[in-house]
């Protein structure tokens, strides 16, 4: 069983259930936490390109970028305190994540979102005002707890309403906000930077507060899931959002099973430490290892410095700007093919052919980037050799959009069970954070080191990547939530630790 593919009829109970619209709208708003994650990494590249912001805040960087005779380009935004600005916000939502998993556990997922958006609106608000980097830095560790929240909660939330047949697409509507933000703020970025008076950025930083409103608003209204209600002990309520979500009232079976998991969680009373078990083992390694993955695949760094990426290769700001508008644009078209295809095709397929198209692209850039500049990072670029290396990144960006970019928030989210499922999704989020924190804080500084040889090294980690998900990922689509235990039974490598009875 080569790759432990699983075929989900042949394990799994098939429950009643389609497509409502109760069940579209509340997960549309749900993953609506999802704009103020995208809408950051947008914004924030954005104006760590814009002059009037690095003038005010990043002196030094500004003088370097104007003054510097050196013309390597790879070293020219090299600065510690400007990438300390980026990453802060992701240290302070790996820690949040940890907070945030024992309030969904307790209090349910949406007070978790509702809490998630008002402190980033905060966050929000003193970035728009801030008068000094102190400001700007209490700031993003406010938006950075706001994202951890919302990161930690909005995909279980989409997993446990969703029908298992739809499961996949609707989950991945949490990743389409993430690039609809993005996009939102590459536009914002880029109109912005027009403003004469040199107070556009402040536009854009404060423009964060309108998906803050959007998902703390929207979170006042969201019932929570069936799950979380017999979690905390509301079996009714639970038994009656059931049938309402899925549209029949034949739904006794995937109720008696959520309440066996209920009862097996309550079981649970330290949840971190049962997470270590050894039958365990699977969901252990997918929370650590796939969102490490995620951010090793460089997309954080295309995507939060992509007008940066594109103004150290020499194009105008104007058309930094615009080249981050384009591939935001890729983005958010690229996750629809997901949309569409996660729950006919299944997991597997999208992560492999993304993970080959990432890294044929990934070395097409490099290569291109090293041909005109070279390891003395001096040169220029022709316009059409710019658009070139422009669509590279768009194929690169395409490719994750469809395979790692969602399926890194989605599998994850689905293959946890009840008792260690808000445990597990913190740690899920927390590696994510952590992760994205590296690689923002040393992008720039390892961009001057290593050069064009960046593009190789995130290449190698697809490769890893790639075969790892060959070898150790089995097929989860259509398989409900509460039966996913079955795939690790059935997978070649997994099933010598789950079915075993050792703890340890």
């Amino acid at each position: 069983m080569a790759g432990g593919v699983v075929i989900a009829s042949s394990i799994s109970k098939v429950y009643p259930g389609k497509m409502t619209l109760y069940v579209f709208v509340t997960c549309l708003v749900a993953s609506s936490g999802g704009l103020i994650f995208g809408y950051d990494i947008g914004i924030s590249g954005g104006i760590t390109s814009m002059d009037t912001f690095l003038q005010k805040f990043f002196p030094k960087v500004y003088y370097k970028e104007k003054h510097t005779l050196s013309n390597n380009q790879y070293c020219e935004f090299n600065s510690q305190l400007l990438t300390t600005f980026t990453s802060s916000l992701y240290l302070a939502a790996l820690v949040a994540s940890f907070l945030a998993s024992a309030v969904t556990r307790t209090f349910g997922r949406r007070i978790s979102m509702l809490g998630g958006g008002i402190i980033f609106l905060g966050g929000a608000a003193i970035n728009g005002g801030a008068k000094d980097v102190a400001m700007l830095i209490i700031g993003r560790i406010l938006l950075g707890i706001g994202i951890g929240f919302a990161n930690q909660s909005v995909p279980l939330y989409l997993s446990e309403m969703a029908p298992a047949k739809l499961r996949g697409m609707l989950n991945i509507a949490f990743q389409l906000m993430i690039t609809i933000g993005n996009f939102i703020a590459n536009l914002v970025n880029y109109s912005t930077n027009k403003i004469e008076g040199g107070w556009g950025w402040r536009l854009g930083l404060g423009l964060a507060a309108v998906p803050a409103i959007i998902i703390t608003v929207g979170s006042l209204f969201l019932p929570d899931t069936p799950n979380s209600l017999i979690e905390r002990g509301h079996n009714e309520q639970a038994m009656s959002m059931l049938r309402k979500i899925r549209g029949t009232d034949d739904i006794k079976a995937e109720y008696d099973d959520l309440v066996v998991a209920s009862k097996d969680s309550q079981l649970v009373k330290h949840p971190w430490s049962t997470l270590l078990q050894r039958k365990y083992r699977p969901q252990l390694c997918m929370s650590l290892l796939i969102p490490s993955f995620q951010q090793l695949t460089g997309i954080n760094v295309v995507m939060f410095y992509a007008p940066v990426l594109f103004k150290t290769l020499g194009f105008g700001n104007d058309a930094s700007l615009m080249s981050a508008v384009i591939s935001g644009l890729v983005n958010v078209i690229a996750t629809f093919v997901s949309i569409i295809t996660v729950d006919k095709v299944g997991r597997r397929v999208l992560f492999l052919q993304g993970g080959v198209q990432m890294v044929i692209s990934q070395i097409l850039v490099g290569t291109l980037i090293g041909i005109k500049f070279g390891t003395t990072g001096q040169g220029e670029i022709p316009k059409t050799y710019a658009i070139f290396v422009v669509v590279c990144i768009c194929v690169f960006v395409s490719a994750f959009a469809w395979s790692w970019g969602p399926l890194g928030w989605l599998v994850p989210s689905e293959i946890f069970p009840l008792e260690i499922r808000s445990a597990a999704q913190s740690i899920n989020v927390s590696v994510n954070m952590f992760f994205t924190f590296v690689v923002a804080q040393i992008f720039l500084s390892l961009l001057c080191h290593l050069k064009f040889g960046l593009f190789y090294f995130f290449a190698a980690w697809e490769v890893a990547m790639t075969v790892f998900i060959a070898l150790f990922l089995p097929e989860t689509k259509n398989i409900p939530i509460e039966e996913m235990g079955l795939v690790w039974k059935k997978h070649w490598f997994w099933s010598r630790y789950v079915n075993n009875d050792t703890d340890v």
